[in-house]
């Protein structure tokens, strides 16, 4: 029986990873580098988010941009102490957009409060040792554009902040992310086109996100591979936003795509972000978590998804000879 295209498009990600597996040998010796975004579990203290990693064994963070004036933001001092403790690193910071700091906004001072939001994160990154702040082009939650120009106004915002990113050597990740959820920028490819629009050599990363790619793009593995070394972190939630294995994404697929561009390089991530089925997401962040379901959460997700690591780094010709749809 001729196999669906989605099938057939499987079969050419599997037999290309397995000519890179026979080609580079070495290239897979590296496991990935697993973090976890925490801003998923609201106001819970950060002492508590690391030890509930650590114990699950993920040694990097991806902490929430929530530096947001000279008052209100995290002891800084007390974040390090912390992750000395644990023993863990920052991969990143997740930044938050909505319509007080919209990159995109018709309104001026919202823009420079966007200007203020980034520079704040990229010192808060610099204080912990993140290697890249997330950008998102346009606030979470408002899906109707404000009018045929906001794409111009955020490219043109965030270029007035390449230079603080270019002198702090923390790497702006642009995120495209599903239409349901924000006006701007739903694909890689759109994202990839946003990046030019801004046109500065220190923007030029990609955060990417399963989930969102399963909702706007074609095909999740080949819109990695279409990354290349632009994808500096991939956020991992399965396709009813759960953790991994709840629901239908092909992970397998994922991890193949993964190790193809590179991503158990140093220095980039494959950051957890399960956050459940919110248009506007960003309601977690100040929510009280239910412990026990976080904990059953984190450590069913990483045990998952290095069980299936562990499967397709063993995988053989005789595997794909004998798979059946």
């Amino acid at each position: 029986m001729k196999l669906q295209n989605f099938q057939a498009k499987k079969v050419e990600i599997m037999k290309s990873f397995l000519e890179f597996k026979r080609k580079y040998p070495q290239k897979l010796e590296r496991r990935f580098d697993l973090s976890w975004s925490i801003w998923m579990f609201g106001r819970e203290p950060v002492e508590r988010s690391l030890k509930r990693l650590k114990e699950n064994g993920i040694d990097y963070v991806e902490l929430k941009g929530d530096s947001y004036t000279h008052d209100l933001h995290q002891n800084f001092e007390l974040i390090n102490k912390w992750l000395e403790d644990f023993q863990m690193q920052v991969s990143g910071i997740c930044g938050l957009y909505s319509d007080y700091n919209d990159l995109s906004s018709i309104n001026p001072y919202v823009r420079q409060a966007a200007i203020d939001y980034i520079r704040r994160q990229i010192e808060y990154a610099q204080l912990v040792g993140g290697r890249y702040l997330i950008v998102v082009p346009s606030a979470v939650g408002r899906t109707v554009p404000q009018d045929d120009y906001e794409l111009y106004r955020s490219a043109e915002t965030l270029r007035l902040c390449a230079e603080y990113f270019e002198q702090s050597k923390v790497i702006a990740a642009v995120e495209p992310i599903r239409s349901a959820e924000v006006s701007l920028v739903h694909t890689v490819e759109q994202a990839l086109k946003y990046i030019e629009l801004v046109n500065h050599p220190a923007i030029y990363y990609v955060n990417g996100d399963i989930y969102h790619m399963l909702c706007e793009e074609k095909n999740i593995a080949q819109v990695i591979l279409s990354c290349g070394d632009r994808l500096i972190n991939l956020h991992i939630a399965d396709s009813n936003r759960d953790g991994p294995g709840k629901g239908m994404i092909d992970l397998d697929l994922v991890i193949m795509a993964a190790y193809l561009v590179g991503m158990n390089q140093e220095g980039r991530f494959i950051t957890f972000e399960p956050l459940g089925p919110y248009t506007n997401p960003y309601v977690l962040a100040n929510s009280v978590p239910d412990e026990s379901m976080m904990n059953k959460l984190v450590k069913e997700s990483v045990e998952y998804f290095r069980e299936r690591e562990e499967i397709v780094r063993e995988m053989t010709e005789s595997d794909l000879a004998a798979i059946t749809f």
